[in-house]
């Protein structure tokens, strides 16, 4: 067990963000993790006191970077516009978030899951092909599952695929674990790549779009200046800044800013707001 101070760290805004798929509330202050083949379960003690259910060896080598604890998001707050009355709304609700670096593979099949799907979809997707192609991890005398290699993905057909919730999706998933496996597409070519290469090199795969790309190049390659445009933030851009939103003032970390207002665009408070204007 690793018992820690953090500020700018709220476990049920990280899990809410839709930046992961696998982080799940347990109880009013936990919430438990499979990532990287393991089991997490991370308790909040306090507002800013947390225990992770780990060794300190993990924690130091895995957590610590999985949720980019060494970087101090006051920096990029204190940044925004004091005239954004939205942004600064919007950083006060999610001032809790922080950008995963999460495993590029897992990564970047879950986005290409997630198109046209709610959350709650998605998730169910990205278990039910864990439960039937993933290793099996051992926690606490329960079984959970990793998710699948692309080897392990490689060997299931297109028809078994297709039994997993995956819509159209299902022939985008089999051609590239079959690609990656084979050793004919090398995946991980990204991860030495600038944003540009890396978007780029993330758009040549079948059945990935910009959205998408943005997507994996945030929340796994940890490109910061990538921003996601979904329904919610195209509302936003629409809404609340009549399309003018000026990206290049937060050059380099527009990413970081595009999930505060993600994750604010789709609270209650701000359905509220747009009710009462």
């Amino acid at each position: 067990m690793v018992t820690v101070k953090l500020n700018d760290f709220n476990l049920e805004q990280i899990a809410d963000s839709g930046q992961c798929f696998r982080m799940n509330k347990i109880s009013d202050n936990e919430y438990f993790l499979i990532a990287f083949g393991k089991c997490l379960k991370i308790s909040a003690l306090s507002k800013d006191e947390f225990a992770f259910d780990c060794s300190k060896k993990d924690f130091d080598t895995i957590w610590k970077d999985y949720f980019d604890l060494d970087t101090d998001y006051s920096l990029y707050k204190n940044s925004v516009d004091k005239n954004d009355i939205f942004l600064q709304e919007a950083i006060k609700y999610g001032y809790g978030i922080r950008i995963l670096r999460q495993e590029l593979w897992e990564t970047t099949i879950s986005f290409i899951i997630s198109q046209r799907k709610s959350i709650p979809a998605i998730k169910s997707a990205i278990e039910s092909l864990s439960a039937s192609f993933g290793s099996p991890i051992y926690y606490k005398d329960e079984v959970f599952y990793a998710f699948p290699t692309p080897k392990q993905l490689a060997i299931s057909s297109l028809e078994e695929l297709s039994k997993h919730g995956l819509g159209y999706r299902d022939k985008y998933i089999h051609q590239l674990s079959n690609n990656v496996s084979s050793g004919e597409f090398d995946l991980d070519k990204a991860k030495n790549l600038n944003y540009d290469d890396a978007f780029k090199f993330l758009t040549s795969i079948y059945g990935i779009g910009t959205k998408i790309a943005n997507c994996i190049a945030l929340f796994s390659l940890h490109k910061i200046e990538a921003f996601p445009i979904d329904v919610w933030i195209k509302r936003i851009l629409e809404d609340e800044y009549n399309n003018n939103f000026d990206i290049s003032r937060y050059d380099g970390y527009a990413g970081i800013l595009q999930q505060y207002m993600f994750y604010y665009a789709r609270s209650r408070e701000y359905s509220k707001i747009q009710k009462n204007k």
